[in-house]
């Protein structure tokens, strides 16, 4: 119709992606490398042009050297500095590709009860006296009792029975202990959790390590029992 004016859609062909770190890192590296030859064109041209009566002050013409030395410096690190956050990465990710496969012992309350029952460390200071609950994921406590407790490690295994006999389900299973020491005084108790593990996430940084359905970090490993010859 006349006197009517069509508005073109615009036609998006892509997104722009946002800049990485590393994209940061070589802009970054790139202008510093832009000033230093820029300063190096300049004081060339100032020596070349300097007033014969009136020569640079020696002084001036020291301090501009130390600023010369200081941006090459500067650079010489950066580039370094790239290098070895890359070695740590790649050792980082190698470290975390030889757990896998293999029984990991970590810090932790939560494990998962599968056909051979759910099994903790615990580690008590001195002897004590202590109540263990074992809770479903819902947070309901599916099992209970009194132990003693000697000093050092030990483990508890719990077979998947509730106090009435009933079998529970598998599943991810929080064990907590209540202990006290002969003169009634509350005591620490240490837990941990041992599993395979099944993967390794090495796009994450630090890398993830999978242990029956929950993510750890190498450092967060306490013990590891190597896989058996032929597996």
């Amino acid at each position: 119709m006349a006197g009517e004016a069509t508005i073109a859609t615009p036609v998006v062909s892509g997104t722009t992606p946002l800049p990485t770190n590393a994209d940061k890192s070589k802009t970054s590296a790139a202008t510093l490398a832009s000033n230093f030859q820029t300063f190096l064109t300049l004081l060339t041209t100032q020596l070349q042009n300097q007033n014969p009566l009136d020569p640079l002050d020696t002084n001036q013409f020291t301090q501009q050297l130390v600023q010369f030395a200081q941006v090459e410096q500067q650079l010489k690190q950066n580039d370094q500095l790239t290098t070895l956050v890359t070695l740590q990465k790649t050792a980082q990710a190698s470290q975390a590709l030889n757990f896998v496969g293999s029984t990991a012992l970590v810090d932790g309350k939560t494990t998962t009860l599968g056909t051979n029952g759910a099994g903790w460390s615990l580690n008590s200071p001195k002897p004590a006296s202590a109540q263990i609950f074992i809770k479903s994921a819902a947070g309901v406590t599916a099992f209970s009792g009194s132990y003693s407790l000697k000093s050092g490690d030990q483990t508890f295994t719990w077979d998947g029975k509730g106090n009435d006999g009933t079998k529970w389900p598998e599943g991810s299973y929080t064990i907590e202990v209540v202990a006290k020491d002969a003169a009634g005084q509350n005591v620490a108790i240490g837990t941990q959790i041992a599993g395979v593990v099944d993967s390794a996430d090495l796009s994450q940084t630090p890398p993830l390590l999978s242990i029956g359905g929950q993510t750890f970090t190498t450092d967060q490993i306490k013990k590891v029992i190597a896989r058996a010859s032929g597996s």
